[in-house]
């Protein structure tokens, strides 16, 4: 069964908000990312799929059984029916706003063998009809994950003023763009990457200082560091196996800590949870990790090691 858009999920307990981007991709795997020069490429293999972080999220959150409401910009043109076919599920309710010029979300990514990417943004839809209601779906939802887009930032103050919990995954933060500011400012619990980061304890320890209840940065394959006000936890990478594509391993990561924590685990088994979805996902060509399970994850969890710093 899948739902209609703006449909809610029936199957027990308050769904999950998740606002932000869902598009359709090509992807091309390359050895290494090229330098800022002329020059030709020969890829490795290519292959097209569901792309965006929310879409991302919102595929591994259901895969490991938690009912999801996705928000998200959708064209009329095919692109947006391939992308709503990749999201039917019967967890997941898809809120498709309409495209003000009819045209989905599409990207080019460039995946090297390290694990680095470059995205190149063929076509970034707005809102058809200008400003658009930030309430819908929150009542009753049991976390609002709020991801970076135009869409979103309106969500997060409605969030809070709905005593929803609000989760963001500010992916290369630096700790200064403006784009980000209000995303790490505003969030209960905090995802960012190491990437641009100089030093990511100091990062953490201001978000926390800033009100998030906890604040996680991750390191790839040395697993992550996560600050709660209690203290540090080093987060142990989960076993990969062979690395087949890292698209959307952030976003499983989140899923993996937003799922556990929902089932009332503490934050060192959700933390564990997480590097597990993290590690499922980069074994798939597929955006992060719809072939999980609560049953997988668990298991790969516990050969995590979660350890006060």
């Amino acid at each position: 069964m899948t739902h209609p858009d703006g449909a809610v999920p029936t199957h027990g307990g308050g769904p999950v908000v998740v606002v932000g981007p869902a598009s359709w991709n090509t992807l091309v795997r390359v050895e290494e990312l090229p330098d800022a020069r002329s020059q030709t490429l020969f890829a490795a293999g290519h292959h097209d799929g569901l792309g965006g972080t929310s879409a991302g999220k919102a595929v591994t959150l259901a895969a490991l059984g938690v009912d999801v409401r996705l928000r998200t910009i959708l064209g009329s043109d095919g692109l947006g029916d391939l992308v709503r076919g990749a999201l039917a599920h019967p967890r997941i309710a898809l809120d498709a706003v309409p495209a003000a010029d009819g045209r989905t979300e599409r990207h080019v990514n460039l995946m090297a063998a390290d694990g680095g990417r470059v995205s190149v943004y063929l076509t970034l839809p707005s809102p058809a009809g200008g400003a658009v209601d930030a309430t819908p779906g929150l009542a009753g939802a049991r976390a609002a994950v709020v991801d970076l887009a135009e869409l979103s930032v309106p969500v997060l103050a409605a969030a809070r003023a709905a005593g929803v919990p609000v989760w963001c995954d500010v992916h290369d933060d630096d700790g200064v763009a403006s784009f980000q500011r209000p995303f790490a400012d505003g969030a209960d619990v905090l995802l960012v990457s190491e990437a641009r980061l100089a030093d990511p304890a100091a990062y953490l320890r201001a978000r926390v200082a800033g009100g998030a209840r906890l604040a996680v940065c991750t390191r790839g394959a040395r697993g992550a560091l996560a600050l709660d006000a209690d203290g540090f936890w080093e987060v142990g990478a989960a076993p990969a196996g062979a690395v087949v594509d890292t698209n959307g391993a952030g976003d499983a990561f989140l899923s993996g800590l937003l799922a556990a924590t929902l089932a009332g685990l503490p934050t060192a088994e959700a933390l564990a949870w997480a590097s597990a979805a993290g590690a499922l996902a980069v074994g798939t060509e597929a955006l992060g990790a719809p072939h999980a399970t609560a049953e997988s994850v668990r298991a790969l969890a516990a050969r995590v090691a979660v350890t006060r710093a």
